[in-house]
């Protein structure tokens, strides 16, 4: 079963439990998964929608830090909300020490030297790593291998 089956069936189960909270997430991310498929009249597979719920997934941090910078935990806690049912459609992410390993690995393959090289490195790191890891990590590391 496809990413894209699993969701709508989980979309139909929200309807019939009657778990409105869930269900309006769920229509989010179909409704994101649609504009996406008209807008580059593509069909999406399974990368092209753990690419979308990351994306998701970050706007709703993005929004959980600035509500609570505004002192408005009710909505804070509706976006962490959010984000728990998007991350249900993410596969298992590599640890840190992983990402470094594949970082290294992706230097060693491109003969990487220096700061200059790190667009090259992360085109590469994206490809290699989408959906296995967020890419804040990955930059990260790749800063971290390319200084060191």
């Amino acid at each position: 079963m496809s990413l894209k089956d699993r969701i709508t069936d989980d979309m139909k189960a929200a309807m019939r439990a009657k778990e409105a909270d869930r269900l309006g997430t769920i229509r989010l991310l179909t409704a994101a998964m649609k504009q996406k498929e008209v807008d580059e009249r593509i069909t999406l597979d399974d990368a092209a929608v753990v690419g979308i719920v990351d994306k998701l997934i970050k706007q709703r941090k993005d929004s959980i830090e600035a509500f609570q910078k505004a002192g408005r935990q009710d909505l804070a806690d509706k976006e962490a909300a959010e984000v728990q049912v998007l991350q249900a459609y993410l596969p298992a992410r590599l640890s840190a020490d992983e990402i470094a390993a594949e970082v290294r690995a992706i230097v060693a393959e491109l003969g990487a030297k220096g700061a200059g090289d790190m667009g090259k490195v992360m085109g590469a790191a994206k490809q290699r790593l989408a959906g296995k890891a967020e890419m804040g990590q990955v930059s990260a590391a790749v800063k971290a291998a390319l200084a060191g």
